[in-house]
């Protein structure tokens, strides 16, 4: 059963991205997927890379390049497929529902040891590795999700999506429970 909003007039969009360690596990990957759909996310878009060159993986984590895991984490995200989402939620002011913080929720924090003990239900609570290969990647905040929405669907433009008539769409189809998933490429279609 879907969660219930009323009121919502637009989809909060944000960015998830799966990393190798998940990606490479089907039986697991197919359980966050479940994780997923079970939070009442639209799966907008959906685009599988088999395997991202070190300098995309420089370029998306630029932010962090003087950080000391930078390194290691692209290393990292260049070794196997990621999978990117643009995930939805319909917006509802009376709760604070939004996609940002509905998917950084799911997938817990960073620190993955803690995780498996503080929020073991989590994306990263139940198949996280390490601190690096936590299984998943999130927006922080809009501008960052219209940024990273941008980098892995550069033909996807997310403001010309809000008020669109396909968000329109989708936002009555999610309404009636009318959805349909396309289970192969994760996506939802009218």
């Amino acid at each position: 059963m879907l969660p219930q909003f009323n009121s919502c007039r637009h989809l909060n969009l944000t960015l998830a991205l799966l990393k190798p360690d998940i990606t490479q596990m089907p039986y697991s990957l197919e359980q966050v997927r479940q994780l997923i759909l079970k939070q009442g996310f639209i799966a907008i878009r959906s685009n599988i890379i088999p395997k991202m060159s070190r300098s995309q993986a420089e370029d998306f984590y630029k932010e962090h390049n003087s950080r000391f895991f930078y390194n290691r984490l692209v290393t990292y995200m260049s070794s196997g497929s990621v999978h990117a989402h643009v995930l939805a939620l319909p917006s509802n002011s009376a709760t604070g529902t939004n996609a940002i913080t509905t998917w950084r929720t799911l997938m817990g924090p960073t620190k993955v040891m803690k995780t498996r003990y503080n929020e073991p239900e989590t994306i990263r609570g139940l198949f996280g590795l390490s601190d690096t290969r936590n299984c998943s990647h999130g927006s922080d905040s809009l501008e960052t999700a219209k940024r990273e929405i941008n980098f892995f669907f550069p033909n996807f433009d997310v403001i010309a999506f809000s008020g669109s008539l396909e968000e329109e769409k989708l936002l009555q189809k999610y309404g009636d429970n009318m959805l349909k998933l396309d289970h192969v490429h994760f996506v939802h279609y009218l």
